[in-house]
């Protein structure tokens, strides 16, 4: 039960970081209420990712992929972990 509930609020928040990106593509998305919450639940998660990985050509900005494979990796290894733990 654990288990499945970690997997799905996972899966929401790999949604919303999609959308959040997506949402750069289109002219003021990012400044409507919705485009406003998804980035105060997005931007804290996806900050360090940009500190560290710089836009290529100063315009491509691929840290939310990183991101995004970071947060694969990280919920396949805690639902592992918890797996092993409740079974």
């Amino acid at each position: 039960m654990v288990v499945q509930a970690i997997g799905a609020l996972v899966e929401i928040y790999y949604w919303l970081i999609i959308i959040y990106i997506l949402m750069s593509w289109l002219p003021n998305a990012r400044e409507s209420k919705f485009g406003e919450i998804i980035g105060k639940i997005v931007e804290p998660y996806l900050a360090p990712f940009r500190r560290f990985i710089p836009p290529i050509f100063g315009m491509i900005d691929i840290s939310p992929i990183i991101a995004i494979i970071a947060l694969r990796y990280a919920a396949t290894g805690l639902v592992a972990i918890l797996t092993n733990i409740f079974t």
